[in-house]
């Protein structure tokens, strides 16, 4: 038995089922409502979706689309080419890269009986001051004689890891300073910059420390101390990490960079000890004779 809520009076019989149509029609009417307002609150919430993912896609089109700023001088391979004539170490000269252009690749057949070294690194790496440490001696030696010549790639990859200071950027730009304005120095202040590497996360040296450490390395240049604390050439550092990430890697057996440091000798990657100076020693030796020169002696 139905029991009619209180403060309800009967309907009567004949009116009974009138009222039972006309509460079906409210019930469906107020149901067509009810989808109604669902379907507009789903129209919409798709709208909405689909502008969220439309500026996200623009973002991203935007961030790979917008130009890098431009080059320093004497980095048009997006590195720094140092060869020596017995005595001393010079740079190879080259003009900057307009903004959006790509690097050119050094023609390393054009350099004569030498081993080709080229080396990606980032200046917080702590396995790239390891490899430092180890070799700079001896890479140095080789290079100051004519034996070899390196190629200087610096790159930003562990930003992240100077609690918001971006140090890996700021030491790639000063060294971008230096190419552009003292490339003949750049070797002796790549030296200086891992003699006084920071310890991964923390701040790192500020601008105007990284100034006196280059000051400190014997580079006089009034010019590079203001390139530095602008940040002159920050958007070429961001686009040359990301271009050698992404790669192709010119004149090497690798596709791309996925760490630092990278080293490759006369196109082909070293896989060995970054502790072990004999281990690249007989590397390089190898890939020496595999190119029919090799290494003088002290």
């Amino acid at each position: 038995m139905t029991t009619i809520p209180p403060g309800e009076s009967r309907i009567p019989q004949k009116d009974r089922r009138e009222h039972a149509r006309e509460q079906a029609r409210q019930l469906l009417t107020e149901g067509k409502k009810r989808e109604h307002r669902r379907r507009l609150l789903w129209r919409g919430g798709i709208g909405l979706a689909l502008i969220a993912a439309a500026a996200v896609v623009a973002l991203v089109l935007t961030q790979q689309t917008a130009p890098s700023g431009a080059g320093p001088l004497n980095m048009a391979s997006d590195g720094i080419l140092l060869g020596g004539d017995g005595t001393s170490v010079t740079a190879a000269t080259t003009p900057a890269l307009t903004p959006g252009a790509q690097p050119v690749a050094t023609d390393q057949t054009a350099l004569g009986d030498t081993v080709n070294i080229s080396i990606y690194i980032d200046y917080l790496c702590p396995y790239c001051g390891q490899f430092e440490a180890t070799n700079a001696a001896q890479i140095t030696q080789w290079v100051t004689k004519g034996n070899a010549t390196v190629e200087i790639h610096p790159m930003s990859i562990l930003d992240t890891s100077s609690v918001g200071t971006k140090y890996s950027t700021r030491a790639a730009n000063a060294a971008a300073c230096v190419a552009n304005y003292d490339p003949n120095s750049f070797l002796t202040v790549n030296t200086a910059l891992f003699a006084n590497q920071p310890a991964e996360n923390t701040a790192g040296m500020t601008d105007e420390q990284l100034v006196s450490v280059i000051e400190g390395a014997g580079v006089n240049d009034p010019n590079i101390a203001g390139c530095i604390t602008a940040g002159t050439f920050t958007s070429w550092v961001t686009a040359a990490s990301g271009r050698a990430l992404g790669g192709p890697v010119a004149n090497a057996d690798i596709p791309k960079i996925t760490g630092t440091p990278t080293v490759i000798v006369n196109g082909v990657s070293y896989q060995g000890s970054l502790e072990d100076p004999k281990a690249f020693d007989a590397f390089v030796s190898t890939q020496a004779g595999a190119g029919g020169s090799a290494l003088g002696g002290d």
